[in-house]
C-alpha cells in the first residue's frame, strides 16, 4: 500500500496538502514507514496517540500536574493581576535582560528554593537540557547517559557534537566499566525516570562522578516539587546539592507552567546566556508567566500535605496492582507503568482502560524501546479514595482481556522470581 492510498483510507487523518505530491522520495519513505507500516499494518489504522475528549467523571492519568496546581485560585489570580498591570512588554532574547529584571529576580528565588547559588529560566525543560549539555560537552568528550535518560539530554549531546555513551538503566557497575573505557566526561541522569517511576541511585552516582573527575547533571523534572524538603527535589533530600554540578527541570510538571530551570553558579550563568543556542535564540518569558511561577514557588513550598497524599496514592496503587499480578516493581514513585510490550497489545490495554473510565498515556517508540511500549498512569495529589478504588477495579476487570499472563513484563517478573 502506498502512502497516498493509506492517506485516503484513514478516517482520522488530515487531508493531503497539494505540495505533498511533490515531496522527495526520501521524505515519503519515512512517512510511509509511519502511516503504512506502523499505523495501518501494525495498529490497524488507529493512531496510538489519537486525542479523544475525556468523558465527565473519567479519571485522567495522562497529565503531569502532580500537585493539582492547575486552576489554583491564588496562582490564577497572580497571572490575572500581572496581565492587568501590564502595559506592553519588550519581546527579546533573555540575553539582553538587565540585572534586576523580573526574570532575574525569579531565577534567584528559584535558586534559593532549590539551594543553589543561581539559576537560569528557559522556555522549556527541553530547551534547558539541550542548552546545558550543548554548553558543557564538545567533540571528543564522552557523555554518559542512562539508557532511560530523557530525549532532550540525548539531543543536547548531538547538538554539542559530543560522544554519547549509554549505560544500562541504574546499573552503576556498567557505568564504571564505561568510564574505564572512555575516560572522564559528563554523567547525565534523571532523578526520577518518566517512563516507570524509578529513582536514580544519586548518592552512588555522585561518588562515581567525583572519583572519575566527571561533571554530573541531574534532571529533576519529575521530582522537583514532589520530593525533598519543601519540594526542593531529590538532590536536596539526599543532601547532595553542593556535590551535583547542575540540576535541571521542566516546570510543566509539579509547577504546572511552561518553562525550564537550570541551577548553576552566577559565573556559569553569564557564560551560558552567551553560549547556549536555546538561550540566545529564544525570547524571554512574559510577565504573567513569571507571576505564575513566583506564586507557585510559595505554594509548592507549603504543600507538604499534597506531597504526602501523592506518595500515599503511589504506594497504595502500586501494592494493589502488584497483588493483581501487574509487574510494577521497576519503579516506586507516582509514575506507574503497565507494560504489555508490543504496540498492538498496549493500544488494546489503553482502549480497555478507557472503557472503564481510566485514561492513561500510551508510551511507545521512540519514548520506549520498540517492543517495550506501555501505558503510563501518572498520579496526582487530587485523587480520592473512590477514584483509586476505580482504577484498581478497572485493572482487575481487564486482566484476562489484555492477556496479562503473556505480557513481556509479566514474563520478566516470573524470571526474576526464579533467580
Amino acid at each position: 500500500m502506498s502512502y497516498a492510498i493509506a492517506q485516503n483510507q484513514a478516517d482520522a487523518r488530515v487531508a493531503f496538502h497539494p505540495a505533498e505530491h511533490n515531496m522527495p522520495d526520501y521524505v515519503t519513505r519515512r512517512m510511509d514507514e509511519h502511516y503504512v507500516t506502523r499505523i495501518e499494518r501494525l495498529l490497524g489504522g488507529e493512531h496510538p496517540h489519537a486525542w479523544q475528549p475525556t468523558p465527565s467523571g473519567a479519571i485522567f492519568l495522562a497529565g503531569n500536574d502532580y500537585l493539582s496546581l492547575a486552576g489554583e485560585p491564588a496562582l490564577v489570580g497572580a497571572q490575572i493581576d500581572a496581565l492587568r498591570r501590564s502595559k506592553g512588554e519588550m519581546l527579546m532574547s533573555a540575553v539582553y535582560l538587565q540585572e534586576g529584571s523580573a526574570q532575574h529576580r525569579l531565577e534567584r528565588k528559584f535558586a534559593r528554593f532549590m539551594g543553589a547559588q543561581d539559576a537560569v529560566l528557559a522556555q522549556s525543560g527541553w530547551a534547558a537540557n539541550v542548552g546545558l549539555v550543548q554548553t558543557l560537552a564538545a567533540p571528543g568528550i564522552p557523555v554518559y547517559l542512562d539508557m532511560q535518560a530523557h530525549a532532550s539530554l540525548w539531543e543536547g549531546v548531538q547538538s554539542a557534537g559530543a560522544t554519547p555513551v549509554s549505560f544500562l538503566h541504574n546499573d552503576m557497575e556498567h557505568l564504571r566499566k564505561q568510564l574505564q573505557r572512555h575516560g572522564r566526561g559528563l554523567i547525565v541522569v534523571d532523578a526520577l525516570y518518566s517512563t516507570n517511576g524509578s529513582l536514580a541511585p544519586l548518592a552512588e552516582l555522585v561518588e562515581i562522578a567525583e572519583r572519575g573527575d566527571c561533571l554530573l547533571i541531574v534532571d529533576e523534572s519529575h521530582s522537583l516539587g514532589t520530593h525533598g524538603p519543601r519540594g526542593a527535589g531529590l538532590v536536596a533530600q539526599l543532601g547532595l546539592s553542593d556535590r551535583v554540578h547542575f540540576r535541571t527541570a521542566s516546570l510543566a510538571k509539579a509547577f504546572a507552567g511552561r518553562a525550564g530551570i537550570i541551577t548553576c553558579s552566577s559565573r556559569f550563568k553569564g557564560y551560558f546566556l552567551s553560549e547556549s543556542r536555546p538561550a540566545i535564540f529564544s525570547s524571554c518569558m512574559l510577565g504573567h508567566e513569571l507571576a505564575w511561577f513566583d506564586a507557585a514557588i510559595d505554594f509548592v513550598a507549603a504543600a507538604d500535605a499534597r506531597r504526602a497524599s501523592l506518595h500515599a496514592h503511589a504506594g497504595r496503587l502500586r501494592a494493589a496492582l502488584s497483588a493483581l499480578g501487574y509487574n510494577v516493581g521497576d519503579g516506586s514513585e507516582q509514575i506507574i507503568a503497565l507494560e504489555p510490550g508490543p504496540e498492538p497489545k498496549t493500544l488494546a490495554l489503553r482502549k480497555l482502560l478507557e472503557k472503564h473510565g481510566v485514561y492513561g498515556a500510551m508510551f511507545c517508540a521512540p519514548a520506549t524501546p520498540k517492543n517495550r511500549s506501555l501505558v503510563r498512569l501518572t498520579l496526582n495529589a487530587g485523587l480520592d479514595e473512590v477514584q483509586l478504588a476505580r482504577i484498581v477495579a478497572a485493572c482487575a476487570a481487564i486482566r484476562d482481556q489484555v492477556d496479562l499472563e503473556n505480557w513481556s513484563s509479566t514474563r520478566r517478573l516470573r524470571r526474576l522470581a526464579l533467580v
